[in-house]
């Protein structure tokens, strides 16, 4: 994990990216790796989002709180007022983590420190912004020097980490890894070659006492390498797994049934 001046840094310059993309936008566009969403209700979701993190945090909830119901939900109907609504709610959920320490609040169903939701709210943030980026070509979102979109490493690395312990143990509306993705001895090779310290690997097994993953090195039926960034988002299929950013070697079908089943 970052710490939480690191996590703090990036919902504040992800949001500001997406907010420059938002500016001035046509908002009734689709979002192609979102397509059941326009680029409007992509905005709204990060704006609300981050609110409702907000709002779990600064009342110290120990129950979920309606997504719908949190203040200041809803992006403003003035176009002028679309950049600064998206940063008015990064500053408020970086100020209320800032000030709630290590309370305990509602979080994925648990009770966990309030900390939990910089985390969460980070790599939500980070990775609609490539949505959004992906929306917009032309904008001026955070790209690499070959022109893609990109993650900074450390944060791309800690969004690999999330998400494969999120799948992992799934909670409630998480994807399971059932046999139908990852079947009894198989196993994927995540390696983040950009990642200094032996950070950057993970084994997703399934052991005979379930999934497990683990940082490691070591040969499995699927493997992939590449930059953290362009792993994130080819496992979040934000880039394509056939494309130039990731080296895949072994198993392609087993690549295929992971992406179709770990949708985020």
């Amino acid at each position: 994990m970052l710490t939480p001046e690191r996590y703090y840094e990036e919902i504040t310059a992800s949001t500001q990216a997406l907010a420059g993309l938002v500016d001035g936008a046509d908002l009734t566009v689709s979002v192609p790796t979102c397509p059941d969403w326009t680029l409007r209700q992509l905005a709204t979701h990060v704006g609300r989002a981050q609110r409702w993190a907000a709002q779990i945090v600064s009342t110290e909830s120990a129950q979920a709180i309606a997504f719908r119901e949190v203040p200041d939900g809803r992006i403003p109907d003035d176009p002028a007022q679309h950049a600064g609504w998206l940063r008015a709610g990064a500053d408020r959920l970086v100020t209320v983590l800032g000030q709630a320490g290590d309370v305990l609040v509602w979080a994925s169903g648990a009770q966990r420190p309030a900390g939990y939701w910089a985390r969460r709210m980070t790599h939500e943030t980070t990775v609609h912004g490539v949505d959004a980026q992906l929306t917009v070509p032309s904008g001026n979102g955070r790209r690499g020097p070959d022109g893609r979109p990109a993650i900074p490493a450390d944060v791309a690395a800690d969004g690999i980490d999330e998400w494969l312990t999120m799948l992992a143990e799934p909670g409630d509306g998480d994807p399971d890894l059932s046999d139908a993705v990852l079947a009894a001895g198989e196993s994927l090779h995540v390696h983040a070659a950009d990642v200094p310290g032996g950070t950057g690997e993970w084994v997703v097994r399934h052991d005979p006492a379930g999934i497990t993953v683990r940082r490691a090195h070591e040969k499995a039926t699927l493997a992939l390498r590449g930059g953290a960034s362009d792993l994130l988002l080819v496992l979040l299929r934000r880039l394509p797994a056939d494309g130039p950013a990731v080296a895949v070697h072994g198993d392609p079908d087993l690549l295929h049934r992971w992406l179709a089943a770990t949708r985020f």
